[in-house]
């Protein structure tokens, strides 16, 4: 098995991902039987899903990382107990200042907190590893952001499961 990355800053410009997933997917073909995709949608407005149909590759279940992470019905429940998340993962804990405060402007313009957060009620760091210093970090961002923090154990079995199904239907 090899596991091919896309650029992670491709969470933040989604409109590279369909084309960019197609790409890894046809240079790749040539030496492997399947290809699967790890990636959920992630913003493209079902344009990864419709590039996927049309070169004939399988993708995790759930509409984002945060789904597959935590589960389909964990991650509703989830959302049902409070649709105003902000979601972390392992990820973004650890690039948090990079992907959220810069790329937001958070950091030279700290006054739009509110603009992009206000309406949020909650962090969920939906840890894929027991690793306390993440955790500090996952409560250092949810105080930057003025929320409280829930910290979720999801590990990697949902990644996990879905291989595993990919190995058994072969």
């Amino acid at each position: 098995m090899e596991v091919t990355c896309l650029p992670a800053e491709w969470h933040m410009t989604p409109h590279r991902i369909p084309d960019g997933v197609r790409r890894k997917i046809r240079e790749r073909r040539p030496f492997f039987d399947d290809i699967y995709c790890l990636f959920g949608d992630c913003g493209t407005g079902g344009e990864l899903d419709a590039v996927l149909l049309e070169e004939g590759v399988e993708r995790i279940s759930g509409h984002h990382c945060f789904a597959f992470y935590a589960g389909a019905i964990d991650f509703d429940t989830l959302q049902e107990k409070e649709p105003a998340t902000f979601y972390l993962t392992d990820f973004f804990v650890r690039h948090f200042e990079r992907f959220t405060l810069r790329h937001l402007g958070l950091d030279t313009s700290p006054e739009l907190l509110s603009d992009y957060f206000g309406n949020f009620r909650r962090v969920v760091y939906l840890a894929q590893s027991r690793d306390r210093e993440l955790e500090e970090r996952a409560e250092l961002a949810a105080a930057r952001l003025g929320l409280p923090l829930e910290v979720v154990f999801t590990g990697l079995e949902n990644i996990s499961d879905a291989l595993a199904s990919w190995r058994i239907s072969r």
